[in-house]
């Protein structure tokens, strides 16, 4: 008995203590990520203000520089007319002063010269215009060059500056939770400042391996799935918001690890009338004169996950159309409205095992969703529909959904899922 007391005692030592070492990582963990985000926030903030001084600095020099060349402009405007005036004066003056001495010299030269001289400088003093001088501008004419600096350029700089840049101790978004989906997660966030008024989220995604992340999202919506995921990789999330009114995003959230183990969804290649995707995902109904179903590649449609059809592009209706699971690939019918299937056709009827439902959801159209989500609602003896297995349907499209017992002869937790159309144009992802 005691030893059995002492195995105990053992094992909850063991347990207690793996539970400290859990909590003794998980804080060294919470303070690695308020070091390293402090870090980083003090770079941000240092290699931002550095680069507005810089262009701050550059932006003032070149405001500088072009006062100046507009003060240097109108001086050199100013001043050409009146050095050509200045020009003009010296000139006037310069031989005025010339005809002078030339005058003195005429009264003082000798008497034999004197009266040649005499008539030279009369001949000379005739053709010089002493009164045809510029004018010249008053002093309250001429440009008197200042300069006018607002000072209230600082004030303005001051109260903008002491207002720029916050700092906050956790992003006003987090991201939430991460669901598996065929060759996708749906990953939803949530808003943790209240405070905050988000205008727009942005979605970023990474494979871990990657450098980069890259926009998987961008709008008003809390989730999205993000597709085209490799199952059992690991893939890192962000998200951040915008702020009502505003134009810069909010600082990232704490990245996340998400991943899938279930794999994609595909089509069945080789099938005349439908042209796939390169990941097969996606199926156009081509112009060939073949007609069939298009069916899954394999039942990877499970009870309890939601799937989900996208109508990309339509194309002409036909009563015939159809999109929905089925129990088995059934070869020569030309709809999945038949035994063993479940679907709705394009212009919203349902059908279930081949009969048509009293109620209708509206038709699909370019862009429309359809989904089907199944649970197992019975596992046993024979029911009063002559079927022992049951599962509880739900078909949603346009915001409208029907919800029914489909009744099976056999246990099935895997379903295939197909689709048909008669005429070319239709385009339908899955996942």
């Amino acid at each position: 008995m005691f030893p059995f007391i002492k195995y105990i005692s053992l094992l909850h030592f063991l347990a207690m203590f793996s539970f400290q070492q859990e909590l003794a990582a998980e804080t060294n963990a919470s303070q690695e990520l308020i070091r390293e985000s402090a870090t980083l926030t003090r770079d941000v903030l240092e290699q931002h203000f550095n680069d507005l001084k810089g262009t701050l600095k550059k932006l003032l020099d070149e405001r500088l520089m072009s006062l100046l060349q507009e003060v240097d402009t109108i001086e050199q405007d100013s001043i050409k007319p009146l050095d050509e005036c200045q020009k003009l004066i010296e000139h006037g003056v310069s031989t005025a002063d010339d005809l002078l001495r030339e005058g003195e010299s005429a009264i003082c030269g000798d008497v034999e010269q004197h009266n040649e001289k005499l008539c030279s400088f009369t001949k000379k003093a005739l053709h010089i215009q002493l009164d045809s001088l510029p004018e010249v501008p008053s002093l309250v004419d001429v440009p008197c060059l200042s300069a006018q600096l607002d000072d209230c350029l600082l004030t303005i700089l001051r109260n903008q500056i002491f207002r720029h840049g916050t700092v906050a101790s956790r992003p006003p978004v987090q991201l939430e939770e991460f669901v598996e989906k065929p060759g996708g997660i749906l990953v939803r966030w949530c808003k943790v400042d209240d405070d905050f008024v988000p205008q727009d989220y942005r979605l970023q995604c990474r494979k871990s391996t990657a450098s980069h992340f890259e926009d998987v999202y961008v709008g008003s919506e809390t989730e999205f799935i993000v597709l085209h995921i490799d199952p059992n990789v690991d893939y890192q999330f962000r998200v951040c918001a915008r702020g009502d009114g505003r134009q810069e995003w909010s600082p990232w959230s704490v990245p996340q690890i998400g991943r899938t183990t279930l794999v994609p969804h595909e089509w069945t290649a080789g099938l005349e009338g439908y042209s796939l995707s390169s990941r097969r995902n996606i199926a156009l109904r081509n112009d060939s004169q073949s007609c069939g179903v298009l069916y899954s590649k394999a039942p990877t449609y499970f009870c309890g996950q939601t799937l989900t059809f996208r109508i990309e592009t339509v194309g002409q209706p036909d009563r015939r159309d159809s999109l929905g699971v089925c129990v088995e690939q059934q070869n020569g019918y030309d709809s999945l409205q038949r035994d063993k299937a479940v679907c709705i056709s394009t212009n919203g009827a349902v059908f279930v095992n081949g009969k048509e439902m009293t109620n209708q959801l509206p038709a699909v159209t370019s862009g429309s969703t359809v989904t089907f989500d199944m649970e197992v609602v019975q596992l046993g003896p024979p029911s009063t529909e002559g079927g022992n297995f049951k599962l509880r349907v739900t078909i949603s499209s346009n915001n409208r959904e029907v919800v029914f017992d489909w009744v099976l002869d056999q246990c099935c937790v895997s379903l295939y899922f197909g689709c048909s159309f008669s005429y070319p144009g239709w385009k339908v992802l899955v996942f």
